[in-house]
């Protein structure tokens, strides 16, 4: 399967005589599992899980930064949202449109930048992603380099908007 792939596979098997056939719910579940029980060949216990089960995923309302990043591997969407107080990560989230390494990879990054101060959080890289968990193939390792980029990304948002806000609070 190429990279980011993730209905490919399924919209084939489910087109007849040149018909779009719309999956219902049930066997969109059912073929997704499917796809995800026989990839225990190429990826890791840990990875199947985090795509299988993605903690963290969702927007997070009343959020100190955010950030959407655009993969340029493969034009995926990815959003990440961070809260923030006394200069650490109480809680990230993510969405993406992105295949099961990429829902991984956001579930990951999100769960190892929780509890930690922000300057550590930045330090978060690829390598930490991929150790955590159990590495990708080839195909799949600018996913982790995509979050890890996005999570940045959404910390110096927070950065960012903490110095107008506090260049605001100075001015009135």
């Amino acid at each position: 399967m190429g990279k980011c792939q993730r209905y490919k596979i399924l919209s084939d098997v489910h087109t007849k005589k040149g018909e779009e056939h719309l999956m219902n719910e049930h066997d969109r579940h059912h073929a997704e599992k499917e796809v995800l029980d026989n990839m225990h060949w190429k990826y890791s216990e840990t990875m199947i899980d985090h795509a299988k089960n993605p903690r963290n995923m969702g927007s997070l309302p009343k959020s100190d930064g955010f950030a959407q990043n655009m993969s340029a591997e493969c034009g995926d969407t990815l959003s990440m949202w961070v809260s923030i107080q006394n200069n650490t990560i109480t809680r990230a989230t993510f969405w993406t449109n992105g295949c099961a390494p990429t829902l991984a990879c956001g579930s990951v990054t999100t769960t190892l930048a929780a509890g930690l101060p922000i300057q550590e959080a930045k330090n978060i890289n690829k390598n930490d992603i991929l150790k955590a968990l159990g590495g990708l193939p080839e195909a799949h390792v600018h996913c982790a380099e995509w979050t890890a980029e996005t999570l940045h990304m959404a910390i110096e948002d927070y950065l960012q908007l903490a110095k107008i806000k506090g260049k605001r609070g100075k001015l009135v």
